[in-house]
């Protein structure tokens, strides 16, 4: 696919969204797409290769969430992967400042070459665990925005996420099909961590039977120095 068709195709899905992208950004996430295509090859980024499922089920995707980041300045991705969402929202607002969280070194290699070759500024991809981030002094509460795009179900994520956000800032969990249930198994969760359910908006991906769900919660507390609980327990032991 060339950068003319790419472009033809991903501003048909951000109509959809009422978005509309500057020329360089437009060559960014080209550029973005094929840094991915290359480096899966060499190493498991990412199940969907195909041009045209990368732009609807990664970028849009990941756009998605943009509608709730009006006034924020600061957002780091947790669990972060091949950089959904952070890197598209990166692009679409480039003022704000990001961090990419993720536990695997390689994935990490990965995103510091893609912010490089996109000449990306005030954006930086860290190596380690949440459970740990979210007790250093320096990542604890220091976020207007906290998101994850499908790493675990709610009870557990939650515990991932809410050290990391500022009181009465949002953390945003981007999920796939149905999550009524982990929305109840989370109350406890919820109620625990400070944190209050703003909205729960559920769509399909533009022009696709593709269901999404955005859960925000507004966190009107700050956490309990108690959690996170030590690597590995948020999965292993749910608060439910």
């Amino acid at each position: 696919m060339d950068i003319k068709e790419f472009e033809e195709i991903f501003n048909e899905y951000l109509k959809e969204l009422d978005l509309k992208l500057e020329k360089n950004q437009i060559e960014q996430f080209y550029n973005y797409m094929q840094i991915l295509i290359e480096w899966n090859e060499k190493m498991n980024l990412t199940a969907i290769t195909e041009e045209k499922e990368i732009i609807i089920k990664h970028f849009i995707d990941s756009l998605t969430i943009y509608k709730y980041l009006s006034n924020e300045k600061s957002l780091i991705d947790v669990g972060t992967g091949a950089g959904f969402p952070g890197i598209p929202i990166k692009i679409l607002k480039p003022e704000m400042e990001i961090v990419l969280l993720d536990s695997l070194n390689k994935r990490v290699k990965f995103l510091e070459e893609v912010i490089n070759k996109l000449e990306l500024k005030n954006i930086v991809a860290v190596h380690g665990r949440a459970e740990d981030f979210g007790k250093n002094i320096n990542y604890r509460e220091k976020f207007d925005v906290v998101t994850s795009r499908a790493v675990a179900n709610l009870p557990t994520l939650l515990e991932y996420l809410a050290p990391f956000v500022k009181v009465n800032k949002k953390c945003i969990c981007m999920k796939g099909q149905d999550v009524e249930e982990e929305l109840k198994k989370a109350k406890k969760a919820i109620d625990l961590f400070g944190l209050k359910v703003q909205e729960m908006d559920t769509f399909l991906l533009p022009r696709t039977d593709m269901k999404r769900n955005l859960i925000v919660l507004d966190k009107v507390k700050s956490l309990d120095k108690r959690f996170p609980r030590k690597a590995g327990m948020p999965a292993k032991e749910p608060i439910v």
